[in-house]
C-alpha cells in the first residue's frame, strides 16, 4: 500500500521535514530565552508548552531522518545561538504576541506540508503538528483577549441587501474618486501592517544586540523598511477612516548584551522577508483595486532586493545551510 512507511520520501516531503527541523530548532532558542525572562505567570505555561511542542517535533523529525539515513540538519543550538543569562530584551506582552504570530504562521505551513505528504509517518507527523497547534492558538488568543492585547481587524457595516458590482471603476484606483476598500483588502492591509509593526520591534531588538557591524546595519535597514511599509499600507486604511494597528517599539528594552547569535537573527530576518513576499503576493492577487496591487508590487520588489543582500551575508559567513537538492547529473558523469 503506497500510503505506508516503506516508500522513499518525495522531494516535497524531505523538503518539508528539513525546513521544519530548521524552524523548530530556531524557534526553540527564542522560546527558551523568553521562558528564562517571563514574569507573567499566565504567559509562562504557554511559553513552556510552545517550547515542549518544538522540542517534541525535533525528536520526531530526528527519528525520521535516522530511519532514512538522511543527514540530520545542523540548524540552531540552545548552547550556541542563545544566551539565557542575558538581560531581558523584550516584554512579556511582546512574547505573548510572538507566540500568536508564530503559531499562525506555523499552522499555515503545516497545512501546506500536510497537503503535500503521502507517506504515512510524514502525514501523521504534520497532522499531529496541526492537532497540537490548533487548541494552542486558541489558548493564546484567549489570553490576549483577557489582557486586552488582542488587536481586532476593523468591523464592517451590515448591508441592507445583496448587491452586484455595476461599474468598471470598481477596479480603478489611480485617478478620480476611489471606491471604498473591500473587506478582503482591509483584512490584508491590516494584517500586513500588523506583521510589519511587529517586525519593526523584532528588528529593533535584534539590531541592539547584534555583534557584527554588517549585521547591525542590515537589521537597522530592515527595521526602516518595515516602518515605511507600515506607513504606506496604513495610509490606504486611513483614507477610508479605518484604524491602523498599534506599534510595538515600546516593548523592546535597552539591552545591548549578546542575546541571540548573528546567525540566528539573520535567519529570522530573511525568513520574515520570504513570508512577507508571499503575503504580499496573496494580497495583490485578491485586491481588485489597481493602485493597491501596484503598491504590493513595489513593496515586494524592495524587500526582494533586501532579501538578496541578506542571503549574501548568510553565505559569506557560512551560515546558510544547504537545503535538499536534486542530484547534479553533470557532476556525477565526471566521476
Amino acid at each position: 500500500m503506497e500510503f505506508g512507511n516503506q516508500v522513499g520520501l518525495t522531494s516535497a516531503e524531505i523538503t518539508s521535514l528539513w525546513a521544519s527541523y530548521i524552524n523548530d530548532s530556531a524557534i526553540s532558542c527564542k522560546f527558551k530565552f523568553f521562558l528564562s525572562k517571563v514574569e507573567d505567570e499566565e504567559i509562562r505555561p504557554l511559553l513552556k508548552k510552545a517550547f515542549d511542542i518544538a522540542q517534541g517535533n525535533l525528536n520526531t523529525l530526528t527519528e525520521i531522518f535516522k530511519k532514512e539515513k538522511y543527514p540530520i540538519p545542523y540548524g540552531f543550538k540552545l548552547d550556541e545561538d542563545v544566551d539565557i543569562s542575558a538581560p531581558r530584551l523584550y516584554s512579556d506582552s511582546y512574547a505573548l504576541n510572538y507566540l500568536h504570530q508564530s503559531a499562525q504562521i506555523a499552522l499555515q505551513g503545516y497545512s501546506m506540508n500536510l497537503s503535500l505528504s503521502v507517506r504515512g509517518d510524514v502525514y501523521s507527523h504534520f497532522n499531529e503538528c496541526i492537532s497540537q497547534l490548533t487548541p494552542f492558538l486558541r489558548e493564546v488568543k484567549e489570553l490576549l483577549l483577557s489582557k486586552g492585547l488582542y488587536i481586532r481587524s476593523p468591523h464592517l457595516p451590515i448591508p441592507d441587501d445583496i448587491d452586484f458590482v455595476k461599474k468598471k471603476s470598481f477596479l480603478k484606483g489611480f485617478f478620480g474618486e476611489k471606491r471604498r476598500l473591500t473587506g478582503t483588502e482591509i483584512t490584508n492591509l491590516f494584517t500586513n501592517i500588523q506583521r510589519n509593526a511587529f517586525g519593526v520591534a523584532t528588528l529593533l531588538g535584534f539590531s541592539q544586540v547584534a555583534q557584527s557591524k554588517e549585521v547591525t546595519e542590515y537589521l537597522v535597514r530592515g527595521k526602516d523598511i518595515a516602518k515605511k511599509h507600515c506607513e504606506i499600507l496604513g495610509s490606504l486604511l486611513s483614507e477610508d477612516d479605518l484604524p491602523v494597528p498599534m506599534t510595538w517599539n515600546t516593548e523592546v528594552t535597552e539591552s545591548t548584551a549578546f542575546t541571540f547569535s548573528d546567525k540566528l537573527m539573520m535567519f529570522y530576518t530573511t525568513s520574515l522577508i520570504a513570508l512577507s513576499i508571499g503575503f504580499y503576493g496573496t494580497s495583490m492577487a485578491v485586491s481588485p483595486r489597481k493602485d493597491i496591487g501596484l503598491q504590493y508590487v513595489r513593496l515586494s520588489a524592495e524587500i526582494a532586493e533586501y532579501a538578496k543582500d541578506g542571503a549574501n551575508i548568510l553565505i559569506e559567513n557560512g551560515w546558510l545551510e544547504q537545503p535538499p537538492m536534486a542530484a547534479d547529473r553533470d557532476e556525477l558523469a565526471k566521476k
